[in-house]
């Protein structure tokens, strides 16, 4: 069973069509990436998925349950492009406030604000005032919150912007140890094709179309090319030409 599937979802905000008929199915315990530069409709898709959006044409299903579903929620852990924290709290007890929407009794939020915090490497700094935090604490406070119910999905629109490269390392690792420990899917968004390869599976979109799907290997020997960066240039003029 496919643990989040589109069939022919569209979206358009006036005259302007942000996603075309997008079709992605996407397994269980897979890590499955979005692919496109900024603009390409990657984050728009990402709201449909969710629910923070309804589509005008086409159905999405997530765990065979159509979306928006608000009960669909408490197994998704959903961390957007731009922070949604409160400043004015500390790190801590902004993971306390999430954990505390999810129904987390006491001891699973202390175990769970532990452990997440601890992941991204901001179990020092949870004292602060987010206000305090730079660019990239703000994005790791906004993935451990995404963590913090201990969701079988993930989905992560740019998990990583404004991360350093060491840290976006272990953080993939992290990724990796979810799906094939834990059985987690997660569903993220990236432009950077050093990412890309790191997928299980990758949808590259464009314009709203998604103009290529496959894992890393078979994309490039589909278009026989040996970088993902070739493949989005071929698949895009493919797509022109069509």
């Amino acid at each position: 069973m496919d643990l989040i599937k589109t069939v022919g979802v569209t979206k358009i905000f006036g005259k302007q069509a942000a996603v075309r008929n997008a079709e992605i199915h996407i397994g269980n315990s897979e890590i499955y990436g979005l692919i496109g530069p900024s603009g390409a409709g990657k984050t728009t898709l990402i709201k449909l998925i969710v629910g923070m959006l309804e589509a005008d044409k086409g159905e999405i299903k997530v765990l065979d349950i159509r979306m928006p579903n608000l009960d669909v929620l408490q197994e998704i852990g959903y961390m957007i492009q731009s922070d949604a924290l409160y400043s004015g709290l500390t790190g801590e007890e902004n993971l306390n406030f999430f954990a505390s929407l999810f129904g987390l009794d006491k001891t699973k939020k202390k175990e769970r604000i532990a452990y997440t915090s601890n992941l991204v490497f901001l179990n020092k700094e949870l004292k602060k005032r987010v206000a305090a935090y730079s660019g990239g604490m703000k994005r790791r406070l906004s993935l451990a919150i995404a963590l913090i119910q201990d969701p079988k999905i993930l989905i992560l629109d740019e998990p990583t912007i404004g991360i350093d490269p060491e840290l976006r390392m272990k953080i993939w690792t992290e990724f990796r140890r979810f799906k094939k420990e834990e059985g987690k899917t997660i569903l993220v968004t990236t432009h950077v094709m050093e990412e890309a390869a790191k997928c299980d599976k990758l949808a590259m979109i464009r314009n709203g179309n998604i103009i290529a799907e496959g894992s890393p290997a078979e994309l490039k020997k589909q278009y026989r090319v040996t970088d993902l960066d070739e493949v989005f240039l071929k698949a895009g003029k493919d797509k022109n030409e069509n």
